[in-house]
């Protein structure tokens, strides 16, 4: 199957590089036990198997489902119909999606169950699904994009007041991690299903991007409100609590099979059934077409599994044991050259910059070229992530120190680029926090800061994929002034 082929490729090149500084970090500065060494590797391989077998499965099953819905609910003319269909298949999209499902339990180790895994996937959900149902209200009446943002933005800026500050990271952590290999392509499959029918092929071109960029102020909003019910939550601060390489190389494997299947299957199994509803009642799709898109599942399925399977038992663990380590000896400006050439290694690699880079450059017709884009990103969210070790060593670099004057800068900017390059923009935020950012570069924050003297894990760990989701948001909108600076010198 050439489509699996191509997935084969692009996990191997999003995943090598990280293996390449493992390997040289453990023959220069951080020396790894052989167990802990295999353990990875495997792991890493099991990353890559399951991320390409679960794209297929998203390219199979997933999107066309987005896609057949879509343009099911543009037909049925009921906004109501559109909201709740919009709602629900956004919730369990959601529920659904690798990277929240990785954070999600990441926060429930660090917060040593405080914040449970399955409050935050519920929360977030939520927000998102409502936002969703927002996205649709846009598209169908034509509303500017930039005004809803700029609404939703002031919404999450004066609830951040009011939000604790353990909260406030993995707020906007959660809006990068739910939109992810899952939740984009599905969201943008909606929205294409939705703006296809519509007659002005300009205001469609326009209105197929930003549902992802609304969605995603979902996750921050929702988390932010689950702050004002948990005030009296007493967080361990487990800071300087020592990384252990274990000599187990097959049973960490072994040992948690079970239950990372019984998440994958219950995970993917109200999708299934909500296919087989809108089957009976609305798509009436060939017995050849939707066979194919159950071969989808079942390919998301055994995916996700084994992806799971190689994040939670080999994979995570030796990004934070690097992390770990060089923080621990003090190793300060190698921590933050390593951060550096992570962000920009991953996001080089990420499948879909890949494909958001071709888009842009079609839809500028070639005076945006891929490299013009890839390069300014990659070096942005390496910055980004540098950005947050630089917070993990200076305790008193806080969060929003950074995220308030690059968002302020970001709505400045929605006024005066095109207005297809703010949705463009605000999308690719979802889109570089893919599932690399998710799990080893997290892993590798939180290892640093938790040994690292006077940070917290919770408080300083956490923030990086909001640095990360923040660094495409600027760098897109200044291509796209460019772009129309560009335009106007040749007459465009």
């Amino acid at each position: 199957m050439n489509i699996l082929a191509e997935k084969f490729r692009d996990n191997i090149i999003a995943v090598v590089p990280i293996t390449l500084v493992v390997l040289l970090l453990h023959f220069t500065l951080v020396p790894l036990s052989t167990p802990f060494l295999i353990r990875f590797l495997i792991g890493s391989i099991f990353v890559i198997i399951g991320l390409s077998l679960f794209l297929v499965g998203v390219d199979l099953g997933i999107t066309p489902l987005g896609s057949h819905t879509g343009s099911t609910l543009t037909r049925t003319n009921k906004l109501v119909i559109v909201l709740v269909a919009g709602f629900v298949l956004g919730f369990f999209i959601s529920i659904a999606e690798p990277g929240l499902l990785v954070f999600s339990n990441q926060v429930d180790y660090v917060t040593q169950g405080e914040i449970s895994s399955i409050s935050i996937l519920i929360s977030v959900s939520i927000g998102l699904a409502i936002m969703i149902g927002l996205g649709f209200i846009r598209i169908i009446y034509n509303l500017p994009l930039y005004r809803i943002l700029l609404v939703l933005y002031l919404v999450i800026f004066v609830l951040a007041f009011f939000t604790t500050p353990e909260f406030l990271a993995i707020s906007f952590d959660a809006s990068g991690a739910t939109t992810g290999v899952l939740a984009v392509p599905f969201l943008l499959a909606l929205s294409v299903g939705i703006t296809k029918m519509k007659k002005d092929s300009k205001s469609s071109e326009k209105d197929s991007f930003g549902l992802v960029s609304i969605a995603s102020t979902g996750a921050i909003i929702s988390l932010m409100v689950l702050s004002f019910f948990n005030r009296n939550l007493n967080f361990v601060d487990n800071s300087t609590e020592e990384v252990v390489e274990s000599t187990e190389i097959i049973k960490p494997f072994i040992s948690i099979l079970s239950s990372v299947f019984n998440e994958s299957f219950m995970a993917l199994l109200p999708l299934l059934i909500i296919l087989f509803i809108l089957q009976v009642l609305f798509f009436k799709l060939s017995k050849r077409a939707f066979i194919r898109i159950l071969k989808g599942f079942v390919y998301a399925l055994l995916g996700l599994f084994i992806f799971l399977v190689g994040v939670n038992a080999g994979f995570m663990e030796i990004g934070s044991k690097i992390g770990y380590t060089l923080a621990l000896l003090n190793h300060k400006v190698y921590l933050l050259i390593i951060a550096f050439f992570l962000g920009l290694f991953t996001i080089a690699a990420e499948p879909a910059v890949s494909v958001l880079t071709h888009q842009i450059e079609d839809i500028t017709s070639g005076y945006v070229k891929r490299k013009a884009v890839l390069i300014p990103l990659s070096v942005g969210v390496g910055f980004a992530i540098t950005l947050s070790i630089l917070r993990i060593l200076i305790p008193s670099l806080q969060l929003w120190h950074f995220l308030l004057p690059g968002y302020l800068i970001s709505l400045a900017l929605m006024f005066i680029v095109p207005k297809l390059f703010v949705g463009i923009a605000f999308d690719a935020g979802g889109v570089a926090t893919g599932p690399m950012t998710a799990t080893f570069i997290l892993a590798f924050t939180t290892g640093a800061a938790n040994a690292t003297v006077g940070a917290n894990v919770l408080l300083d760990g956490f923030g990086m994929i909001a640095l990360v989701a923040l660094a495409p948001i600027i760098t897109l909108q200044l291509l796209g002034l460019v772009f129309k600076i560009q335009s106007r010198k040749e007459g465009v």
